[in-house]
């Protein structure tokens, strides 16, 4: 149940008209009141003879008995509650219940018998609207201070108490959310989202690698957006604000939203931040040019690999900044990749931006590797989805799936539910992002693995057994076995030691969220051996050739006990 305190305004019979109306397109369906503060309020909805004048009377009658010097300006309170899509369609009685524990917590009603004056109008299945006159029958002001936080904590226990879906509690660092007539306005002009929601992806996705104001600056011209920089008198930079050039007022000027509007990390002091320290190389690009695409994604794997280390074993401050940093990896994949997985990794980047943000301040620098490989995808350009190009793609999304699982269990520790709830989200995108990716290299990896001799696979299989004897069963019983048997061979043919690169592949990070094993395992030796991610030419059984890599095996390692953390 989520309750949102709107703007004070200075009309109530406006806002009653509003309430009472049919609404943007029609959908307000019977209009009609479910309580008020005497139990005896006029309804214009269903009393003929009641007008929403004579409700509006009736509530600013207290403000009236004010001298005219002592009135509020702004003296309309309104507040929305809206029930989850899943709930169940609740009474007006249930409905008249929770507007009075609302006005109460608010302290617009607090039950001492002189409260403001309010009353509740529903006029669909799952929200109703409450509106008051900030004077109470005493004459005095009502203490209604942080009464958006105070109805927050009501709603929770009346999703208790009515058994509704509970909605995980916030702390203050979430993006703003759009406003009811910015959604209105949407719908007006046919647009799948908010000015306010494209603006906030727009801009992050500028963010993602960038190193400096005018790079950023140049990103946002030209992604389209009208950019005006707040300048001091001495000319120094104090802030932004952004619109797109087809979102207007009245007067035909574009509607600007700053920086710190769209989200709390994308002020221009907390952009500033990213950028002085640890910053990405800024000639990185003329590497990544001649690099390409599967470079940027090898090295945004093991840039993943060592986040991932840095969160279990670092402390707050740096687990914070890689956490915040992910974020930037995941838009700049999603701005890179190929169609047929750009659809979920943007949706991915989109959820994982509540998983960013937490009260834990980041310490910057500990997120150097990470923005660096943000940075390496966006000047290595767009990826085909083919060839190495995509099957390095599907490493990095395996990669960065046990990243944002990682930031899950970080989350949950410290008790950021909203935050461990979208990154719990942002994992099931990349699961499906990482389906489409891998199905072609893994097709033909599988294929290899088929067309193994007997003698081949029957050593594969003992080293499997001797490297993991826990789990040898487990991968042997999974259909992406095969997968696994025809890196393992390529590892060999590569000169490693197949055994002890598989052991430390499955000690170094859990297993337990991977669908197959034999998959995750495949991809990390491949990326550790310098394996070619891609084999469809050699799917007829031939010998691959390696990358450059030691032909010398490197130390024999004792071998580590395999510990399978679980979620």
């Amino acid at each position: 149940m989520i309750p949102q305190i709107h703007k004070q305004g200075s009309n109530t019979l406006g806002l009653l008209n509003y309430l009472y109306g049919k609404g943007t397109h029609e959908v307000h369906v019977d209009p009609h009141l479910v309580a008020s503060f005497d139990h005896m309020a006029p309804d214009p909805g269903r009393d003929p003879g009641a007008t929403k004048r004579d409700l509006q009377h009736l509530l600013d009658q207290p403000l009236h008995l004010l001298d005219p010097g002592q009135r509020p300006e702004k003296h309309v309170w309104h507040c929305s509650v809206r029930a989850a899509p899943n709930d169940p369609v609740l009474t007006d009685a249930q409905w008249a219940d929770i507007a009075r524990r609302i006005v109460a917590a608010t302290g617009i009603d607090p039950g001492d018998g002189a409260g403001c004056r309010w009353a509740a109008v529903r006029h669909a299945d799952d929200h109703i609207h409450i509106v008051a006159t900030l004077v109470r029958e005493d004459g005095r002001r009502p203490d209604h201070h942080r009464s958006g936080k105070r109805a927050q904590a009501e709603a929770r226990l009346i999703e208790t108490d009515y058994d509704l879906h509970r909605v995980n509690p916030g702390d203050g660092t979430a993006a703003k959310r759009p406003t009811s007539a910015e959604r209105h306005k949407a719908e007006r002009h046919g647009r799948a989202t908010t000015p306010r929601e494209q603006l906030r992806e727009t801009v992050r996705r500028a963010v993602a690698g960038a190193t400096s104001e005018s790079e950023f600056f140049g990103r946002l011209a030209a992604a389209g957006l009208v950019v005006r920089q707040r300048l001091a008198p001495s000319g120094d930079l104090l802030g932004y604000k952004v619109a797109l050039p087809d979102d207007v007022n009245k007067e035909g000027q574009p509607v600007f939203y700053p920086g710190s509007k769209l989200a709390p990390d994308l002020s221009l002091p907390r952009l500033r931040e990213r950028w002085s320290a640890g910053q990405p190389d800024q000639g990185t690009s003329l590497r990544t040019s001649a690099d390409g695409p599967s470079a940027a994604r090898r090295r945004t794997t093991s840039a993943a690999w060592s986040a991932i280390m840095l969160i279990e074993d670092g402390d707050d401050g740096a687990a914070a900044a890689v956490i915040a940093a992910a974020g930037e990896v995941l838009d700049a994949l999603a701005t890179t990749s190929a169609d047929h997985t750009r659809r979920e990794l943007r949706d991915a980047a989109s959820a994982f931006e509540r998983a960013s943000r937490s009260h834990i301040r980041a310490a910057r620098g500990h997120d150097r590797a990470l923005r660096q490989a943000a940075r390496d995808l966006i000047h290595s350009g767009p990826a085909l989805g083919q060839g190495e190009d995509g099957a390095t793609t599907a490493m990095a999304i395996d990669m960065l799936f046990f990243l944002v699982t990682t930031a899950v269990h970080w989350h949950a520790k410290k008790n950021h539910a909203q935050q461990a709830a979208a990154a719990r989200q942002a994992g099931e995108h990349l699961r499906a992002a990482y389906q489409n990716a891998a199905a072609q290299p893994l097709a033909a990896l599988h294929q290899r693995g088929r067309r193994l001799s007997h003698p081949l696979r029957q050593r594969q299989t003992a080293l499997l057994r001797e490297a993991l004897p826990e789990l040898a069963e487990h991968i042997l019983a999974e259909q992406g076995w095969r997968v696994l048997a025809a890196t393992l061979a390529d590892t060999e043919a590569a000169g490693h030691n197949p055994v002890t690169l598989l052991a430390g592949a499955a000690e170094s990070r859990e297993l337990d969220t991977a669908q197959s094993i034999s998959e995750t395992l495949a991809w990390r030796l491949r990326r550790t051996a310098d394996l070619p991610a891609d084999t469809s030419e050699t799917a007829n059984g031939s010998r691959i050739t390696a990358a450059p890599a030691p032909r010398k095996a490197p130390p024999e390692q004792s071998r580590p006990r395999h510990s399978r953390r679980g979620v």
